[in-house]
């Protein structure tokens, strides 16, 4: 990157630096003091000091120590770029890593002064590397001056080794000192700024014109002014130019001036004619010589100049006029016209009479010099010769004349013809009659007077020409004639009409007038649309402003009146808006489909006539959908209440949701987010269902959620809270908790006090409401007093009634019937309660022979009375027969006890190993009077709430 300085010497003291390789000074001659330390700084400052000013005047010093370093580097580089390292191009001992002795002082790397150029480069004081800074060089910006030789220095008398580069370098100079004492020296760092094609060529104007005469020949070379420039040297400046078209006839040259300016040269490469083009309009584009190579273009617009290289000509040569004797004076015999096609002054043509023309002829006929119109300018006699040979030349500048001949022969009139003697009735101006359109049929125009100047000849008139007009004698005048309309006249038919009155004797003499009646345009046309209903349809949400269309109607008229204004009727809404000159139709606002989708008013064209005329169309706007809306549940919370036990895949609710989108974006899916497993949602519908039944003694309620998803892209959606309430039905019987088995007992003993509990039945119902409440009742009771024992409804708690004797010793058995209060048909469990009365239990196994025995007990159809449900009683009749049936069965039943416990005691050692068995728990049947099973459920019907 860098090249070390080569070591040159020089005695003698002053401002001139001696550039050198530094000797080593002696030890002795070093700064005191560490890296960094106040004594450092100071001598660092006083050696600064010394240098600028003692310096010069200290010519004591027999050497004094300087170094040049050079580097090089390109332009437009980032921070962080390593330029070179000054103590490894110095050869000083940091460079191998060999750091001076511990005890010498390690070297430092200073910028001489704050300079202009330091603000591109970091210099490291300890390694004495030099990188680029965080500042961009660009060698355009810093060395556009002086042709790039500008040099900007650490120090202003740097500038003076400028006389060693080229004209294009561009350099940055700073000055370091290198400390401590021993090593010290001044070294001059100077970084040459290596351009790179950063740069387009680029003409200083975008549209360059040049002008090239049509004569010139071929290699003419011509300058093109205002060439490309590029801020780049060298070969990355403008090298070369090209035509992008060159038409065959041009092609471009460079040439280099000793400065190194190019400048492009057009070069004629074929004959020009302006009169075949006069123009060439082309693309001149300069190429620098960078890889790749940068262009830059101008409009080259080349103008071909007119020279006089054209002569006038006659499309003619010879043109032959008859004049009739009695022609007066003034009047136009012929016009010659000449063509030059040059232009300007080469144009310019003068037309002269030849000089074989005599002089009675030129006094004749006068011809203008500019126009080339041939006037009679004497009065025809008898002497006046009948052929007249006028030969006019068409004169141009520099150009030989162009020659035509003007035969003009007279006629000899020897009589006077017709006179036709107009006297107009409408408007007339300069020979052209004003007529409005729409005038009534027979609109008269003008009187016409035909006269005999001669008096002796019959003279006869008529109308010559197209057009709705008629030429009639006007009576009782003869020689009047009277000219006039025929039908209504129309403008936008035809606005100009051209006819002629000719009169003719009877010697064949004709006289025309001629009679030019132009057509006044009045407002009689109403603006017509081109569509009379105007379908335009629109996206909602449209941006504010947006264009509609544009309106058009046409209006036959002409001038204000067929100028057309443009009006919104009365119900077209405020927020559209209609210009009034172009038509041009917007909505000032965003339109929402939802609220509206059509919108049909009227407009109005109006013409500019007096009075104005209308028309009106009709307007029709559709606002076509867009999905800017989401699906929209009636509620965000649904309840439904659903009995228990609801038939699988029955209806639960219909969910209703809306979209206020139309087609595909209103389109609404609903699907269960959660429970997808139990519940399915009828997508078209919104029915939801279960699939399976549900039990609400399982789970009473169920919470889901519901989303429904649009049918548009991007889909738009919503959810909804569903919340299920199973509603109970009596499916469950009373449970009975205790007594846990019909085989249980309890003693009670005889002492026990008549309203004293004895034990309790309890019983649980999984339903909830009235299809829980349970109530206990006795429906069948056995035993010496079976009437001792009473049970409470509500608690199943049993109390002894009365007091028990000496006869009410013995086992009571009590069927308690558990019932809840379930609609339509309530739900029981029975249970048989056991109750030993005697004041021991010394025989247990007499007593369990007794339970295991099948109860003999008569059912009362009882229903228990409690206040939660009236109950109604039902009075039976009773009859003597049951009782004494009744009396026969306890007569028997006790005469079969005593001898099975005769059987029984001696039995008993027997059948012992049978025990095991008598301790099963059974449920006692009652006769097969009762059927002791729990009921069938059934079912009950609730419809949803």
């Amino acid at each position: 990157m860098g090249s070390g300085g080569q070591e040159r010497r020089r005695v003698g003291c002053g401002a001139a630096v001696l550039l050198g390789r530094s000797r080593r000074q002696r030890p002795g001659m070093g700064f005191p003091g560490g890296r960094g330390s106040p004594t450092a700084r100071g001598s660092l400052q006083h050696l600064i000091l010394f240098l600028l000013f003692v310096g010069p005047f200290n010519c004591f010093a027999s050497y004094s120590r300087a170094t040049e370093l050079f580097y090089s580097l390109n332009e437009g580089l980032p921070a962080g770029i390593l330029i070179g390292s000054l103590a490894r191009d110095l050869q000083l001992p940091m460079v191998s890593g060999q750091h001076p002795a511990a005890s010498q002082t390690p070297l430092s790397f200073t910028l001489a002064s704050r300079g202009f150029g330091e603000q591109y480069v970091q210099l490291d004081n300890r390694s004495g590397e030099l990188h680029t800074s965080a500042v961009e060089i660009d060698r355009e910006a810093l060395c556009m001056e002086s042709s790039g030789a500008t040099i900007f220095g650490a120090v202003a008398g740097a500038a003076s080794s400028s006389s060693l580069l080229s004209s294009e370098s561009c350099l940055l100079l700073l000055d370091v000192l290198v400390l401590p004492q021993e090593y010290f020296r001044l070294v001059k760092v100077k970084i040459a700024i290596q351009d790179v094609n950063d740069n387009a060529p680029h003409f200083p104007v975008p549209h360059i014109r040049l002008s090239v005469p049509e004569n010139a020949p071929v290699n003419t070379r011509l300058a093109i002014e205002h060439p490309a420039f590029d801020p780049d040297v060298g070969t990355n400046g403008v090298q070369t130019y090209r035509l992008r078209d060159n038409y065959g006839v041009f092609t471009l040259d460079v040439e280099e001036n000793e400065s190194g300016e190019r400048t492009p040269y057009l070069i004629v490469m074929g004959a020009l004619d302006r009169e075949t083009r006069e123009e060439y309009v082309t693309v001149i584009v300069a190429e620098d010589g960078g890889t790749p190579p940068l262009v830059g273009s101008a409009t080259l617009t080349i103008d071909i100049s007119d020279i006089n290289d054209n002569c006038p000509q006659f499309n003619d040569s010879q043109i032959n006029v008859t004049l009739y004797g009695n022609s007066s004076l003034g009047t136009h015999v012929a016009t010659v016209h000449a063509v030059d096609m040059d232009l300007g002054s080469n144009a310019q043509i003068s037309y002269s009479y030849s000089q074989k023309v005599p002089q009675p002829s030129r006094d004749l006929f006068h011809l203008n010099e500019s126009t080339g119109a041939i006037m009679l300018s004497s009065k025809v006699d008898g002497d006046t010769p009948r052929l007249h040979r006028l030969i006019i030349l068409g004169n141009g500048p520099g150009c030989i004349p162009a020659v035509i001949t003007v035969l003009v022969t007279i006629i000899k009139v020897m009589m006077r013809p017709p006179e036709v003697v107009p006297r107009f009735i409408a408007n007339e101006a300069e020979g052209v009659v004003y007529l409005k359109e729409l005038e009534p049929v027979n609109t008269p125009i003008a009187f016409f007077t035909i006269k005999d100047p001669d008096e002796k000849y019959k003279v006869n008139c008529y109308l010559d020409g197209d057009g709705p007009f008629r030429l009639s004698p006007y009576k009782p005048y003869n020689n009047e004639y009277l000219l006039e309309t025929t039908k209504p006249l129309d403008y936008e038919t035809q606005q100009l009409y051209e006819v002629s009155v000719v009169a003719w004797n009877s010697e064949g003499f004709h006289v025309n007038k001629i009679i030019k009646v132009q057509v006044l345009d009045d407002n009689d046309n109403s603006p017509v649309f081109s569509e009379q209903l105007i379908e335009l349809s629109i996206e909602e949400n449209n941006v504010p402003n947006a264009f509609l269309t544009k309106l058009h109607a046409t209006d036959a008229d002409s001038g204000e009146r067929g100028q057309v204004s443009y009006f919104l009727g009365p119900d077209a809404p405020s927020y559209f808006s209609l210009d009034k000159t172009t038509g041009v139709l917007t909505v000032s606002t965003q339109l929402d489909r939802e609220e509206k989708e059509k919108y049909r008013y009227t407009v109005k064209a109006v013409d500019s006539g007096f009075p104005p005329r209308e028309s009106i169309a009709t307007v029709t706007i559709t606002v076509l959908d867009k999905n800017d809306n989401s699906p929209r549940f009636i509620n965000k919370d649904f309840s439904f209440f659903v009995p228990e036990n609801f038939p699988g895949f029955g209806e639960i609710g219909v969910i209703s949701v809306t979209d206020a989108d139309a087609g595909q974006n209103g389109w609404v899916a609903l699907s269960v987010l959660n429970g997808s497993d139990i519940f399915v949602i009828d997508t078209g519908k919104g029915v939801l269902r279960a699939k399976v039944s549900l039990d609400r003694e399982q789970q009473s309620s169920y919470v889901l959620w519901i989303e429904a998803v649009d049918g548009g892209d991007p889909a738009l959606s919503s959810t909804a809270k569903i919340t299920i309430l199973l509603l109970d039905i009596n499916d469950n019987p009373p449970l009975v908790l205790f007594p846990q088995s019909n085989m249980s007992y309890l003693l009670v003993l005889p002492s026990t006090l008549p309203g004293s509990p004895i034990t309790e039945v309890y019983a649980v119902d999984k339903d909830t409401g009235m299809n829980a409440v349970i109530a206990y009742s006795i429906i069948g009771r056995r035993g010496p007093r079976p009437e001792s024992f009473r049970i409470d409804p509500k608690t199943g708690n049993i109390t002894l009634e009365e007091s028990l004797m000496q006869n009410d010793y013995g086992l009571y058995r009590l069927l308690v019937k558990v019932s809840d209060h379930g609609y339509p048909e309530p739900l029981h469990s029975t249970v048989m309660v056991n109750l030993f009365v005697n004041d021991t239990v010394s025989n247990e196994s007499y007593i369990e022979s007794l339970l295991r025995r099948e109860p003999d007990i008569s059912i009362e159809e009882k229903q228990p009375q409690i206040s939660i449900e009236p109950t109604h009683k039902k009075m039976e009749s009773t009859s003597c027969m049951p009782t004494l049936v009744a009396l026969s069965i306890i007569s028997l039943g006790s005469i079969a006890l005593v001898t099975g416990m005769g059987i029984y005691i001696c039995l008993r050692k027997g059948n012992k190993h049978h025990r095991a068995d008598d301790n099963l728990e059974v449920q006692i049947p009652l006769n097969g009077r009762i059927n002791l099973p729990m009921l069938e459920k059934k079912p009950m019907e609730i419809s949803n709430i």
